[in-house]
């Protein structure tokens, strides 16, 4: 019968060998758990706030059409738009709001014959309006008077409400 000898050293590097993957599985299993596990403390903000709605105005002084509406033809509308908010906002699109009428010192037009055409939407090119500011938008002929107009809307002006869309 023939003995086997034992060498010594085969039995460190197998048990060497089986220490390290023990370690290895066990360190792996409880960096897994510590990742998963951890808490932390600290503070942070975030608010979602509300947009301030961007006014439309009428002409005030020295905001000045640079065409006049007579029966059959058009005339550029002159836009004062005023943007409250903290940040600057696009103006995407101008859509008719309401009848137009003459200003008050022509109460006999009560026939304008007045229409207004808003440009398409979006508009081009991009109008941005910067933060706490306003600003004069002309919108060429969008305006047109027909025949039907009365006599006693010469000379008046125009009050053409829009709505303004507008996007941050």
């Amino acid at each position: 019968m023939k003995t086997l000898s034992r060498n010594p050293r085969n039995g460190r590097i197998a048990r060497t060998a089986a220490a390290t993957v023990a370690l290895c599985i066990l360190g792996g299993a409880g960096t897994a758990y510590a990742y998963w596990a951890t808490t932390g403390i600290g503070s942070g903000a975030a608010t979602n706030g509300t947009m301030q709605t961007v006014t439309v105005d009428a002409l005030i002084a020295g905001d000045t059409p640079q065409t006049t509406l007579v029966p059959g033809g058009t005339a550029d509308v002159i836009v004062r738009a005023t943007n409250p908010n903290g940040h600057a906002v696009t103006i995407y699109g101008i859509a008719a709001n309401g009848a137009v009428n003459a200003d008050a010192a022509h109460p006999g037009c009560t026939t304008t014959g007045v229409t207004f055409t808003p440009p398409p939407a979006p508009l081009t090119p991009t109008v941005t309006i910067q933060a706490n500011t306003s600003i004069l938008l002309t919108l060429p002929d969008a305006a047109s008077m027909s025949a039907a107009s009365l006599s006693a809307c010469q000379g008046a002006q125009f009050n053409v409400p829009v709505t303004l869309e507008v996007r941050k």
